[in-house]
């Protein structure tokens, strides 16, 4: 039977790997942005997008779980939003007040 040749015994020390060295910039970002500004070349950077006015969370516990889903403009669901803040109910409760109301008032036509 034969032995396995071991790929690594001519190898008395592995290679020592060391990283390049940066080189020098030529010229420092300094001058390159004062240049730049001189000769009215825009820079490359996109501008920062203005971040959207988020909502405070509601979280709520009250034993709705069926999703209605509908379209409506930004106008409207800030309508919505703004009621049921001010009612500080729950966006299903504000909801059935507002079905409730409109059932009464096709009632009384």
């Amino acid at each position: 039977m034969s032995t396995r040749v071991n790929p690594f015994a001519n190898l008395a020390d592995p290679p020592a790997f060391t990283t390049k060295p940066k080189k020098d910039k030529p010229v420092e970002e300094e001058t390159i942005a004062y240049l730049a500004e001189q000769n009215n070349f825009p820079s490359r950077q996109a501008p920062k997008a203005p971040k959207a006015e988020r909502r405070k969370q509601r979280r709520y516990r009250t034993g709705r779980n069926m999703h209605l889903g509908i379209k409506a403009t930004k106008e409207t669901v800030d309508r919505f939003y703004k009621a049921a803040d001010d009612l500080h109910v729950p966006l299903g409760e504000a909801l059935r007040l507002a079905l409730d109301a409109l059932e009464r008032a096709g009632a009384s036509r």
